[in-house]
């Protein structure tokens, strides 16, 4: 077996299953969901409509670049939504099987080891390529650092910025190495969005030292009224219209409720999609032909879009209002989670705010599935930024919202001294 296959961690969903086994949830409530990011929403009824219409069409083998008509209607979207000139749909578009499989294998296609471009020893030239992520993070990011033979750089995303990563403190000699950097934004868990001054100094720095921007944008689409500016729109208002050494990566999953129909895309730089299209025909994962005309339904119709954003602005309407004081809640620039600091009275041996304690104490005494922000961090330097703090994911109806707002109002409510969280 794969060697690389021992330094992957477990999934964050695993540890929380490791955290819970000793475990039992308060059986005189129905069980609420908020820790896995699954949209719950229904999804829309004409794309199903398109897909059920078209079942005959599995008899055929799809492309690995899809039919022109899907990358057609992705690059007019493009277009409309990010202000973009032109985008070269059979260049600077690939649809793929969902974002989760392209972030990863995008990574094994890209990162060149050193043997494989310079062929010298010496112990600087063979230093491990860095591949640059947040902190927390999204895991298939480091996952397929790992086994791509490359090694992480976590950038910390923490109150103090706003929760994005300060790149500008990154040292000279880390860039040196580095082949790629992942930007998720809106970001999973925090919320936070990159500005279009973000991107510029990122575009600098890529073009300084000549990495490759992966940007994971699969919840460009769930904001609250002024939509998030995205990598190739920053691309196009300085101009750089090539998208050099640029990538995007967007989903129905969030936008569309069709987690199930694994589709996405991936744009940008041609250069890198050419190669990349010449991999995907090796790795075997086109999408089939009924998802894909389901597909171009959906991206060409944002109204249901529109509603979706209704249906998540009204539930966080409801959380910052009925206990935005009580956990002191942030308000979130996009997507649909809260990124909550544990509230005062879990805390662990060392008197520190203890994530594992409060959704532990959620399971055991409210039936409410929320995840620890440990998992998704790394220790760097001895610090976790994911720790003291839980992602919930707003997902499930208002109705069961508001009865997890008032299942924890009840929680909180007893006295410390008295809470069991063990």
């Amino acid at each position: 077996m794969n060697h690389k296959l021992n330094d992957l961690h477990p999934y964050p969903f695993a540890k929380m299953a490791t955290l819970l086994a000793n475990s039992a949830p308060a059986l005189d409530f129905k069980e609420i969901k908020l820790g896995i990011g699954e949209p719950k929403h229904a999804p829309p009824t004409f794309v199903l409509d398109v897909l059920t219409e078209n079942l005959d069409k599995i008899a055929h083998y799809p492309t690995t670049n899809g039919i022109f008509e899907l990358r057609q209607t992705i690059a007019h979207w493009l277009e409309g939504r990010f202000m973009l000139h032109h985008v070269n749909p059979n260049t600077q578009v690939l649809p793929v099987m969902g974002t989760r499989e392209a972030i990863f294998s995008s990574v094994q296609a890209i990162i060149n080891l050193p043997s494989e471009t310079t062929g010298i020893k010496s112990a600087a030239a063979s230093a491990k390529p860095l591949i640059v992520m947040p902190n927390p993070f999204y895991q298939i990011y480091e996952g397929a650092a790992l086994l791509a033979g490359a090694e992480p750089y976590f950038v910390p995303c923490t109150a103090a910025n706003n929760f994005k990563g300060d790149y500008r403190s990154i040292p000279a000699q880390v860039w040196e190495h580095t082949q790629m950097v992942f930007v998720c934004s809106p970001n999973n868990p925090t919320g936070a969005v990159m500005s279009f001054e973000d991107w510029e100094d990122l575009l600098r720095l890529s073009d300084r030292y000549g990495f490759v921007i992966a940007s994971d944008e699969c919840y460009s689409e769930l904001y609250f009224d002024t939509p998030p500016v995205g990598l190739l729109q920053a691309c196009a208002m300085l101009g750089r219209h090539d998208f050099k050494n640029c990538l995007v990566f967007h989903s129905l999953s969030k936008r569309s409720n069709l987690p199930g129909l694994r589709s996405g895309f991936v744009a940008g730089d041609a250069q890198i999609l050419a190669k990349y299209l010449q991999y995907r025909t090796y790795h075997g994962c086109a999408m089939p032909i009924p998802h894909q005309l389901a597909s171009i339904a959906a991206w060409q119709d944002e109204n249901h879009v529109g509603e979706n954003r209704r249906l998540y602005k009204e539930k966080f309407a409801l959380w910052m209002t009925e206990l935005g004081d009580t956990l002191d809640l942030t308000m979130p620039d996009a997507g649909f989670y809260l990124w909550v600091r544990v509230p005062a009275g879990f805390t662990d041996a060392d008197g520190e705010l203890d994530d594992e304690a409060f959704v532990r104490a959620l399971f055991e005494q409210v039936n409410i599935h929320a995840l620890a922000g440990r998992y998704l961090s790394r220790e760097v330097e001895g610090i976790n930024p994911g720790k003291g703090y839980v992602r919930i994911a707003l997902v499930a109806s208002l109705e069961e919202n508001q009865e997890a707002i008032d299942r924890i109002k009840a929680l909180l409510a007893v006295p410390v001294a008295t809470r069991t969280t063990a």
